[in-house]
């Protein structure tokens, strides 16, 4: 009898997969927001500011002075799953031709759990960078991204976008770098995160100033006048954002007993040759202080 290649990865044994799996994405492989590994149902993102008049003289006596203003935002994430099937023989002639015996009931090699569980995590990984930038909730599978909420945020400091190209890409990032609070600018976190075809823009912007040696790849990150210039590939085109990382939030919990990959091999229960991939997480973005934020649309 061939091997059955049921496998079960569950909470802490399943956050490998899970992980790998959600931070695939542009915006998270590369570090650009804070990531809350371990959000079981939701966190409270906290911020206070202090004013200026707070700040007194020393002296020998205690005198209360000034105001604290606390604000708390809670950021929820929500549950999702994968469920996806796949037959044996079609994979003949690909990753596992060579280590299957012939014909339809050959034996996948054991690794190749992880190799599906790989794949399908690439695309959940792609569909995530989506949800957070451009996702909503009311489509399924997606949860509120920063678009939707910086949109609905009277305190993010909006900025009127237009159509983006390579003509005006310079002028219409100024617009974004003057909006920048003066006490975020030249934070080193800061970042303007563009989309795929603003970035291009941009280099082909560059490259008819006769910067076109600045990007080569690994050598210098882009830039816009000192400010780091960030792809974030799951942005809708002609929309920016101005943020600090620090303020910028993705959340999910890979030790949960919620997380859980399954690869489930079906031929010892209805005798076909389909192997199928469950995979479950939880995933929310959110940011503290929208004041701080600058919202190009």
């Amino acid at each position: 009898m061939a091997d059955s290649l049921t496998k079960l990865y569950a909470g802490e044994e399943a956050a490998g997969f899970i992980s790998a799996s959600l931070l695939s994405g542009e915006t998270l492989a590369k570090g650009n927001i804070t990531v809350l590994p371990n959000v079981t149902f939701k966190v409270n993102l906290k911020n206070f500011d202090l004013s200026a008049s707070a700040v007194k003289d020393a002296s020998c006596d205690f005198t209360d002075a000034g105001d604290i203003t606390y604000v708390e935002k809670a950021l929820t994430p929500e549950n999702f799953g994968l469920n996806k099937q796949l037959c044996k023989k079609d994979w003949l002639s690909t990753y596992a031709g060579a280590q299957m015996r012939a014909g339809v009931d050959g034996t996948l090699p054991a690794n190749f759990q992880e190799y599906i569980v790989g794949h399908a995590g690439a695309l959940v990984g792609q569909e995530v960078e989506k949800a957070i930038w451009a996702g909503t909730t009311a489509t399924s599978g997606e949860f509120d991204g920063f678009q939707v909420q910086l949109a609905a945020d009277a305190a993010v400091v909006d900025v009127a976008g237009a159509t983006l190209s390579a003509a005006n890409i310079i002028a219409e990032l100024g617009k974004v770098r003057d909006a920048i609070k003066d006490a975020n600018y030249g934070q080193e976190d800061l970042g303007i995160f563009v989309g795929t075809a603003a970035m291009k823009y941009y280099v082909s912007a560059q490259g008819a100033l006769g910067y076109m040696d600045q990007f080569h790849a690994g050598v210098t990150e882009a830039n816009f006048e000192g400010t780091k210039l960030i792809l974030a590939p799951g942005m809708a085109a002609d929309k920016m954002v101005a943020a600090r990382k620090s303020n910028l939030f993705f959340a999910t919990d890979l030790a949960s007993d919620m997380a859980e990959v399954k690869v489930i091999d079906m031929t010892e229960n209805d005798g076909s040759d389909n192997v199928r991939l469950v995979m479950k997480w939880n995933a929310g973005v959110g940011y503290a202080t929208g004041s701080d934020i600058v919202y190009y649309a």
